[in-house]
């Protein structure tokens, strides 16, 4: 079935919330918020949030909130985006740390990656804190370490949360749905050999055994391929040995393989072929990051196909990859703009980014 999208609105507030998530945005971009550096922002966030009588909760950098008429018999919906930041490369022409307006853009370091997602989500949280008889709870998280994948952000989180039945994650995706991401597995890829003279022949050269296996990750294709996030791609990115001298064969040989799995094999199910046809020793970083797909007849992603937007699979990895629930990937800004120098956010985009939630919540509240 179809969703209804003519939906009531109030603009007015619509309109002043739009005001509070820019200012808001301006005084997180005034202070700097790398990963596990996130204290100041959170204090931010908490401030913001008591000034307006919100009750929030704290874990280390993380702040949460529930709507004012929570009822734990009724299920629970996720409004998420992180407010910490890369570090500013070094081609930034402008104070990272001095947030202003030109031509419409907003300039600061975390502007697009992810400060309009997170201000525009919690302008939504306002929105419909005091409603009473929605059919859903609300429940906003402000999480941190996003960017390194951290296990003191919203993994640390999740389990003193009430259960979440499905979820909105904050990320710039120009305000497309993306219900498709490719998980992450990085890879420590071993040769042993033994060492000895170069000039005698010495040994055994792990470097030399390692070439077959690199040859194997950069040509070898995984049979499935997806239609939202194309093929499994496996990516030699580092090759180092144990050996600093020019005359001495090396006894080991290391690769760093960074893989990006599409949501049609498990991280177990990768792991297994490349077993199969390696001769070095592979063990996985981590398994955290896995591939995730919401499916296209949940009612999220009806609302937003109901509003016009398209959808597509989304080649970069965030804190979707941590949930264990249905989630959609949305917001405004331009992924494109993440981690580059003089990064910047449309004003516009906020707005409509905010219009948008609230519009997207309304069609599903209003549906149930």
């Amino acid at each position: 079935m179809s969703l209804n999208n003519n939906i009531s609105l109030n603009h007015e507030v619509i309109n002043a919330l739009q005001k509070e998530a820019i200012d808001l945005l301006k005084s997180l971009l005034a202070i700097p918020s790398f990963s596990k550096e996130e204290d100041k922002t959170a204090a931010i966030l908490i401030d913001f949030l008591a000034a307006r009588q919100i009750k929030t909760e704290r874990l280390i950098n993380n702040i949460w909130a529930t709507n004012l008429h929570f009822d734990s018999n009724k299920p629970s919906l996720l409004l998420n985006s992180h407010h910490d930041t890369v570090k500013p490369n070094k081609g930034y022409t402008i104070d990272p740390f001095d947030p202003f307006e030109a031509e419409g853009k907003l300039y600061g370091l975390g502007s697009n990656d992810a400060g309009g997602c997170l201000v525009s989500l919690l302008a939504t949280f306002l929105y419909f804190y005091d409603k009473e008889n929605l059919p859903y709870n609300i429940i906003f998280v402000a999480s941190a370490e996003e960017e390194i994948s951290g296990h003191d952000g919203i993994e640390l989180v999740l389990p003193q949360l009430p259960k979440i039945e499905f979820g909105i994650v904050g990320e710039p995706t120009k305000l497309e749905l993306a219900i498709a991401e490719r998980g992450l597995m990085v890879l420590d890829v071993i040769a042993t050999g033994k060492a000895g003279h170069a000039a005698r022949e010495e040994g055994e050269n792990a470097l030399y055994k390692i070439l077959a296996d690199l040859d194997w990750f950069r040509n070898y294709q995984f049979e499935k391929v997806s239609d939202l996030l194309g093929s499994v791609k496996m990516t030699t990115t580092v090759i180092e040995t144990d050996n600093k001298q020019h005359n001495v064969v090396p006894s080991n040989c290391k690769m760093v393989v960074d893989v990006r799995v599409n949501e049609l094999y498990t991280f177990e199910e990768v792991l297994a072929t490349i077993g199969q046809h390696v001769t070095s020793k592979v063990t996985p970083r981590s398994l955290r990051m896995r591939s995730s797909g919401i499916a296209l007849d949940h009612v999220i992603i009806k609302a937003g196909l109901a509003l016009g937007k398209g959808y597509y699979g989304s080649v970069t990895t965030s804190d979707k990859a941590l949930m264990p629930f249905p989630t959609l990937k949305m917001g405004p800004g331009d992924s494109a703009r993440s981690h580059t120098a003089d990064e910047f956010i449309y004003t516009n985009e906020i707005k409509e980014g905010v219009t948008t939630y609230i519009q997207l919540l309304s069609i599903i509240f209003n549906h149930e």
